[in-house]
């Protein structure tokens, strides 16, 4: 038995911010009912699959089911409210006044729908002005200090890494809202009563500083406007081997010592100080082992470096492309990738003994549960 068998959640979306939160809900069997407009949601339209959706809505909607109810009907509210009265929660990514206009606003569903578990995600929360509530992830990555940390160690000489992508605050924001929701619905089990749920994708960005951002919060580091001024130091990045890249992260004088029995000690290691890393890291030294690094290790084997580095201490990994990772051993042993009809997709990264997760039904077809509303 699925861990959230018997509850029913209504996701009223437009963002991946939404979706994610309301999937991960899903992933816990959660009978999770998707309202759409006619033409669907936005993110049918991202990444699209030739004549089919998208393949971020593809993996965002599994065992979801869908309805359509056209906002702009008379009678599109009460509609909604028919769904709600049998719901345990609504997840919401809209803005205030565009969920008002639904009636899910948070007062109305507080007055009418008290039972339910109500959980908005904005960017920066409901009560924020009105202009701020159509920001978008640019704004939010930026707005959090994301945009200017990540990624470090840009080359000076190329164009910026794209980093994480545009999703970054969107899962993470989802994530936060599927938290707080399953407690809620802990705390509804317990008293019968509902309660409003309000995430700010800039404050979970903000909770997610990490050291370098931190040290700035605390005051142990003064902000610059130097592009790189936050990087980690020292040579390490992103190095093209013999089929792909690796990416080397050195700061220790172990590390130095785990790379040199990783190269079996060449001779121009001998121009660098043991503690170099730590005590003599100039440019023109960090430049040099770029450029004999680089040559050896443009003939090394990707993966199997990887592992022999690791198991000598030094940080140094593969970079793996999408199509790498079906393929990946690890997530080979962890069956992490289901196959449902003609998609491969990716599960969760925990197991649970009673009650597993799985992938049961593909995204939706746009109002294939239109029954559901009678």
């Amino acid at each position: 038995m699925s861990a959230l068998k018997g509850l029913r959640i209504v996701e009223i979306t437009e963002q991946v911010t939404g979706e994610y939160a309301a999937r991960l809900l899903a992933d816990f069997g959660a009978e999770t009912l998707k309202i759409e407009p006619p033409g669907g949601s936005p993110v049918r339209a991202i990444l699209p699959d030739e004549d089919q959706d998208g393949l971020l809505f593809a993996w965002l909607n599994t065992n979801k089911r869908s309805v359509v109810i056209d906002p702009d009907a008379p009678e599109a509210i009460g509609l909604i409210d028919r769904a709600l009265t049998r719901a345990d929660a609504l997840v919401t990514d809209l803005a205030p006044e565009a969920a008002a206009r639904l009636g899910i606003d948070r007062d109305r569903i507080a007055d009418v729908h008290p039972h339910l578990v109500r959980c908005a995600i904005t960017p920066f929360g409901e009560t924020a002005p009105d202009e701020w509530q159509q920001l978008r992830a640019i704004n939010i990555i930026n707005a959090s200090g994301w945009a200017w940390h990540s990624p470090s160690e840009a080359l000076p000489d190329s164009p910026p890494l794209q980093g994480p992508g545009p999703f970054l605050a969107a899962f993470e924001a989802g994530l936060e809202a599927a938290l707080a929701t399953s407690a809620s619905l802990w705390r509804k089990r317990q008293t019968g009563q509902g309660q409003n749920v309000d995430i700010s994708a800039v404050a979970t960005m903000l909770s997610r500083a990490d050291c370098v951002l931190g040290r700035m919060l605390a005051g142990e580091q003064d902000p610059s406007h130097a592009r790189t001024c936050y990087d980690m130091g020292g040579p390490g990045r992103t190095f093209a081997c013999a089929d792909g890249h690796v990416f080397l992260i050195m700061t220790t004088q172990a590390h130095w010592t785990g790379l040199s029995q990783l190269m079996d000690a060449p001779e121009w290691l001998l121009d660098f100080p043991p503690d170099w890393l730590e005590f003599h890291c100039t440019p023109d030294r960090v430049a040099r082992f770029r450029q004999h690094f680089a040559e050896w290790v443009a003939g090394q084997p990707r993966n199997a470096l990887s592992d022999k580095a690791q198991r000598l201490g030094v940080p140094l990994v593969p970079v793996n492309r999408p199509g790498d990772l079906p393929r990946h051993d690890q997530f080979l042993h962890r069956g992490f990738f289901q196959r449902l009809g003609d998609r491969v997709y990716p599960t969760v990264p925990y197991r649970m003994s009673a009650s597993p997760t799985r992938i049961a039904t593909p995204a939706p077809v746009l109002g294939a549960d239109q029954a559901m509303l009678s």
